[in-house]
């Protein structure tokens, strides 16, 4: 299973206001506050970790068929400004992140291995749902699809 989330900084910066009162506390566990309160840069690390929480809610929410807003439940386990771990009720899902500029992409996967079958799709391909997850179908072979977007990006992924 995979799943995908980009973060558009510029446009995060402008509407969300994540320095207001709850905020965090509402997100992020104890120990990722305290990682966004130490970090060098405390904004990049909030959408770091939100980047990481949504790619892996989106394997999680593939794997149980459940849809919730849980984001407290999703525990980074931070390793660097690349890779980690999220953990939500016990399963363990592989993240790795990358910054580019104002650009944060993450993608989420519940086994390593599959990092290297990741393919990114252009965005005109044609994607079909199945209880609101988008797939496509290659040559009879039903294939997973993980979208994302936010402001001015957006990142398709299949295996």
């Amino acid at each position: 299973m995979i799943g995908n989330d980009i973060v558009d900084l510029a446009l995060a910066q402008k509407e969300s206001n994540w320095k207001r009162p709850g905020f965090l506390q509402k997100i992020f566990t104890l120990k990722e506050q305290l990682l966004i309160h130490n970090a060098r840069n405390s904004e990049k690390m909030v959408w770091n970790l939100w980047s990481r929480k949504e790619a892996a809610y989106k394997v999680y929410n593939r794997e149980t068929g459940i849809r919730a807003y849980i984001p407290i439940q999703l525990e980074c386990i931070y390793e660097n400004a690349t890779l980690g771990r999220v953990i939500c009720k016990g399963n363990i899902y592989y993240t790795k992140t990358k910054i580019t500029g104002d650009k944060i992409h993450t993608i989420a996967v519940a086994q390593k291995s599959l990092f290297k079958q990741i393919v990114y799709l252009e965005p005109n391909n044609q994607l079909d749902k199945i209880n609101g997850i988008p797939f496509f179908t290659d040559n009879d072979i039903i294939k997973p699809v993980s979208v994302s977007h936010h402001g001015r990006y957006e990142a398709t992924i299949t295996l």
